[in-house]
């Protein structure tokens, strides 16, 4: 039996500038690994940031459609215009990337992702993040709030060693 893939959680909210900044390393760690390493988004709303937490269930009805992503990206690559707009920009964008952007307004409007989000926060908490983005690989949790610098290389170099030590 083969060994799960190392995961790597990023823990983020779809409304945080410094998430965004970490997009090119998010990308980046996506393309060099691919399937071996499983890259999850971990939700962490900061209550200073009034969309979070709908962005966070927004986000989670993406993945279920199968595009989440995706859909983090652009959202994140728009962060001012979300912050400015609000929840009707997360219906618009699920519309512009071929998602049912009515079951994103419907998932906002129910709350059947909540449970979800609230989890992550709670485990978030549990493991001792402050803020976003923040990565869990391998045991090791790296805080990317405060500076990005050397943060790749360092899950790289974490995520090479478990794959090295993959039966």
């Amino acid at each position: 039996m083969n060994a799960p893939n190392p995961i790597l959680d990023v823990w983020c909210e779809l409304q945080c500038p410094d998430c965004r900044s970490a997009l090119d390393d998010v990308r980046a760690l996506r393309e060099r690994y691919g399937d071996r390493l499983e890259l999850r988004l971990r939700h962490f709303p900061l209550e200073k940031h009034k969309h979070s937490f709908a962005g966070a269930q927004a986000a989670e009805e993406a993945f279920e459609q199968g595009k989440g992503w995706a859909y983090v990206e652009e959202v994140l690559g728009r962060v001012e215009e979300f912050d400015r707009a609000g929840e009707p920009f997360l219906v618009e964008v699920a519309g512009e990337l071929g998602l049912d952007a009515d079951e994103v307004d419907t998932a906002l409007i129910d709350g059947r992702h909540i449970l979800i989000v609230d989890a992550d926060q709670a485990e978030g908490k549990a493991i001792g993040v402050t803020g976003t983005p923040t990565y869990v690989i391998g045991g090791e949790r790296l805080d990317g709030g405060k500076s990005q610098q050397g943060l790749r290389e360092r899950i790289e170099e974490i995520a090479d060693r478990l794959l090295a030590e993959q039966p």
